[in-house]
């Protein structure tokens, strides 16, 4: 679903976005299944691949070489061994950064995530960003309900507007302490995959860029919250690429805007993304910003999550 905005690529276009400043990754010590996020986690593949640590590494390690080769910067704080976190590759679920140096830390549905919140880590983090207030709401593990950053939520922080599907990982309750304490609106839907089962994080089935949207609007059975959905999306200046449920399947719902120390803007994806877009859908996406993609299929398939959910954005 696209319209006609009446832009040119050489129109020059202001963005009031949030100035990024970095990217956080983490490389993987001990990448794995991870059986606690499997009940609903529908992207996972329980297959023997034969060396997955040592193949998840490479892909991580290409995949940080393509960024840096575009000139973004990117921070790399490695995983310690212990404990063992599978998922650690992963960080955009228990962490994100925000203007005016906050920081949020969010509750896990399994507990061994919870423990990639690692004191090491937040070390090396402190010593690296300039860190000024920290919001904690892992407290509400305690309440059995959670909210895992920016895989439950989609942010537009150009509109401050939240998107969520919700789910067993996405809260309605500590969605809203979220937008209460940054200052966001939120928009919340529900999803499911061509099975009928939920859809577990926001961020499979959508991305919010500048200028426009990549979205399944076909996981949103009910018709009055996917009118929600695209009013938001149009009232608010994005053209929306729509894409197919088996789109959505193969991760190009899971993709994410960066920039370059020189402002330029990249949209970041998995070589697999990008072999299952159209190529409508690629022109469209290139006339607002450049394509980068990696090759993740290890990641992706013992994971269950791709390119998006590497990475969190440091402004």
């Amino acid at each position: 679903m696209t319209e006609d905005l009446n832009i040119s690529s050489e129109d020059s276009f202001e963005s009031s976005a949030p100035s990024l400043k970095s990217i956080l990754m983490i490389e993987p010590t001990s990448f794995g299944f991870n059986n606690e996020t499997a009940s609903n986690n529908y992207f996972q593949q329980n297959i023997l691949i034969e060396q997955a640590q040592e193949k998840a590494l490479g892909e991580f390690d290409t995949f940080v070489d393509k960024l840096k080769s575009n000139g973004i910067e990117v921070c790399v704080i490695k995983d310690t061994i212990n404990p063992v976190t599978p998922d650690a590759v992963f960080p955009n679920n228990w962490i994100s950064f925000h203007e005016e140096g906050k920081l949020v830390l969010y509750p896990m549905f399994a507990p061994n995530r919870r423990a990639e919140r690692k004191q090491s880590v937040m070390e090396e983090v402190g010593k690296i960003f300039d860190l000024k207030e920290t919001i904690d709401l892992t407290y509400f593990e305690e309440k059995n309900v959670f909210l895992e950053g920016t895989g439950s939520m989609v942010l537009d922080r150009i509109n401050k507007i939240a998107y969520a599907c919700l789910s067993d990982r996405t809260d309605k309750e500590v969605l809203e302490v979220f937008c209460l304490k940054l200052g966001y609106e939120r928009k919340i839907f529900h999803a499911v995959d061509g099975d009928g089962k939920p859809i577990y994080h926001t961020n499979v089935l959508m991305c919010v860029a500048d200028r426009f949207a990549v979205v399944c609007l076909k996981a949103i059975k009910d018709f009055d919250e996917q009118e929600m959905l695209i009013n938001s999306l149009e009232e608010s200046g994005k053209e929306i690429i729509e894409i197919s449920l088996d789109q959505m399947n193969h991760f190009c719902g899971n993709m994410l805007q960066v920039s370059n120390s020189a402002g330029e803007l990249f949209l970041v994806m998995s070589t697999q993304a990008y072999e299952n877009l159209t190529a409508d859908q690629i022109q469209t996406i290139q006339f607002y910003n450049k394509i980068i993609h990696s090759p993740l299929e290890t990641i992706e398939t013992i994971g269950g999550g791709s390119a998006r959910c590497m990475i969190a954005e440091v402004y």
